[in-house]
């Protein structure tokens, strides 16, 4: 491994997304071939609705633990418990509030019952997961991190072969049962390697006014960055049909795993655009510069590869995706666009702008939401990828305007200041 902490925390989050990739793409094979174009859209639909909620469990938990016990090592038991009791509370309410939403945003063919498994297993299991895994990522012990990331795959991959072995075609509700189950084994294998390796939490639940102000922020920006992301699933399962849905998740989901390895930066990069950023946006954005260009190169690669490569994809996939080429094509050039807004928006919140950020994200969010009430009508899945290519283009356009506006504001204040001799 390198000795450059950076590059040694890279190749290890690399090393793990790229296990990672092969159980994953196992994984996506078993579930989209053993439950069929319609089945796979109803559970899409769902772990969608979900993925907006859930980040509120931990109202910014374990953001908050990475911002402070990377710039202090004490305080991991302290924030490491807040996290995990202010899931367990906030939680437990989300997933009663999906439940009731459900029934007016989804298809009435989907089950109540398979939305109480994948709410349980993303709102509660999943968060207890993300704050073990970033419990490590604030001792830069990405290690454990990429180990805990393949344990959850592992898990669910183990889940899947299991359930196919005993139902060659499950339905999305017996799916379910196996995405709970491996979710909640997941969840507590991360929290006794997290408390063994790192020390066990003071479970508490008490926080300041300005961490929650501030945990809000954090928790709004990932279910806004979820909405743009992946509300169009859920609406087109509202709007459109189960199929369109099946197709549009199946390509989306390839288009996520071609992004591992700017995710697995990303995942390595964060803690240290705290510390750049304590000393202003523009250190944290000199920090930035390099990880973006890298990140472009990787992803304009990439996005050739979709454009040549997606005709085999229903060769693996079976003859029922056979629309997934177009909507790869179509989706082909998002990898390079997240590529820049990532970091950018990165930069943002290590200076201390995580309110911005989430109010560019908020934003992007309602406007995804609203011009998809209008594309996926017309267009059904053609009109999702219309809409993802516009929101993530004009979330660009807003955190690259936010960056470099607060860059010559910054400037303006040092220069007027040191002219005034302060």
């Amino acid at each position: 491994m390198p000795k450059n902490a950076l590059a040694r925390n890279t190749a290890w989050m690399i090393l793990g997304r790229g296990l990672g990739l092969i159980i994953q793409a196992a994984y996506f094979i078993e579930i989209a071939r053993s439950l069929g174009v319609s089945n796979y859209g109803a559970f899409v639909g769902v772990v969608a609705l979900v993925g907006i909620v859930w980040p509120f469990a931990s109202v910014g938990g374990s953001n908050l633990l990475i911002k402070n016990v990377s710039r202090d090592k004490s305080l991991f038991p302290t924030y490491w418990g807040r996290a995990l009791v202010t899931t367990a509370a906030f939680g437990s309410l989300l997933i009663l509030a999906v439940l009731m939403i459900s029934r007016f945003v989804l298809p009435p063919e989907i089950p109540l019952l398979l939305v109480l498994l994948v709410a349980a297993s993303d709102i509660l299991a999943l968060n207890i997961l993300t704050i073990a895994s970033q419990a490590f990522q604030a001792f830069e012990r990405l290690d454990w991190t990429a180990g805990l990331g393949v344990l959850m795959l592992s898990s669910r991959l183990a889940g899947a072969i299991t359930l196919i072995a005993i139902v060659p075609h499950p339905t999305a509700l017996q799916w379910g049962y196996s995405y709970f189950c491996s979710s909640a084994f997941v969840a507590c294998m991360s929290s006794l390697i997290a408390g063994k390796k790192l020390g066990w939490p003071q479970l508490n639940w008490r926080r300041s006014p300005a961490e929650m102000r501030e945990g809000f922020w954090f928790s709004t920006a990932q279910s806004a960055q979820t909405i743009y992301n992946d509300i169009d699933k859920t609406m087109l399962a509202r709007l459109g049909t189960l199929d369109a849905t099946g197709i549009y998740g199946a390509a989306y989901r390839l288009i996520d795993v071609s992004f591992v390895p700017v995710s697995a930066l990303l995942y390595s990069a964060y803690p240290n655009f705290f510390r750049a950023g304590a000393s202003g946006i523009s250190s944290s954005l000199q920090y930035a510069k390099p990880l973006i260009l890298r990140a472009i190169g990787y992803s304009t690669i990439v996005c050739a590869g979709i454009l040549l490569c997606a005709g085999w994809v229903p060769y693996v996939l079976g003859p029922d995706y056979t629309r997934i080429v177009e909507a790869l094509r179509w989706l082909a050039v998002l990898p390079v666009l997240k590529a820049m807004h990532y970091f950018l928006a990165d930069t943002l919140t290590g200076a201390g702008y995580q309110a911005v950020r989430t109010c560019i994200q908020a934003g992007v969010g309602a406007f995804n939401i609203l011009i998809n009430l209008w594309l996926i009508p017309a267009y059904s899945w053609r009109g999702a990828a219309w809409a993802s290519i516009a929101s993530d283009a004009l979330l660009l356009a807003g955190v690259a305007g936010a960056v470099l506006l607060l860059s010559r504001s910054r400037g303006k204040v040092l220069v007027t200041a040191t002219a005034n001799g302060d």
